[in-house]
């Protein structure tokens, strides 16, 4: 084999634990937001049925007043009524004082109801609670665990990239340092392959005689007439 064949296939291989590592960091960040919104919307639905359960209570204190309001009137149209002398007023005043109490009637219903709704409605804050809890420690422990592992990224990452600088600087000749990145931005980072059975390792097409001949000399690189990408045999390729 070539040694500059053998030095391209070191920077490939250094090349492809790089571009690994740092795909691996692009997927941090939408990691830590899928995990930080699964906090948001748990948050979210807990202190929903919270406020859903102070609100059925607030009505229920509300409806609790004006019915002491009621009451309260009562009390003192009774005291009104006591004091007239006037038949029709007395029972003026008596049509007041049922009618009150009729509405007081219907609150206290309306009371008995949300009474029952603040009940469901506690269970499931509780539910909710725990649950949350839960979620929270989990997500927690998630971002923990993902803080830890950006920052083993990111020691990897300083390593690979000084691991493929020194590959490079391996090659001596620029023009073939050139030609290597440009086909590592288009080919990706499969584009020093083998010629095994006289087919182009990358793209699989058939290659000519004349281009296999060519590998096995191992005096030149020689590029796949298809795909560009720069080839090699080696005697376990038959």
């Amino acid at each position: 084999m070539l040694p500059i064949i053998e030095k391209l296939l070191i920077l490939q291989d250094r090349d492809r634990r790089l571009l690994r590592v740092r795909a691996e960091v692009a997927t941090v960040p939408g990691q830590r937001q899928l995990i930080q919104s699964k906090a948001v919307a748990g948050a979210s639905e807990y202190e929903a049925l919270k406020k859903q359960a102070q609100q059925i209570e607030s009505d229920r204190k509300k409806l609790e007043l004006d019915a002491d309001a009621l009451k309260d009137r009562i009390g003192k149209v009774r005291a009104q009524q006591n004091e007239t002398r006037s038949n029709d007023q007395y029972k003026a005043y008596e049509h007041q004082i049922e009618t009150s109490q009729r509405e007081i009637s219907k609150l206290e219903d309306q009371q008995l109801e949300l009474m029952e709704r603040n009940e469901s409605a506690s269970k499931q804050v509780s539910i909710a609670a725990s649950a949350y809890a839960a979620l929270k420690a989990e997500t927690d422990r998630q971002l923990t665990d993902l803080a830890a592992r950006e920052k083993h990224l990111a020691a990897e990452l300083t390593t690979a990239t000084e691991a493929r600088a020194t590959a490079a600087a391996g090659i001596e000749d620029p023009a073939v340092l050139n030609r290597y990145d440009r086909l590592l931005k288009t080919k990706g980072d499969n584009l020093i392959v083998g010629v095994a059975g006289g087919v182009c390792g990358g793209c699989h097409m058939k290659l000519p005689t004349q281009s296999v001949v060519s590998a096995k000399g191992q005096s030149e690189l020689v590029a796949c007439p298809s795909c560009s990408r720069i080839l090699y045999f080696t005697a376990d390729m038959g």
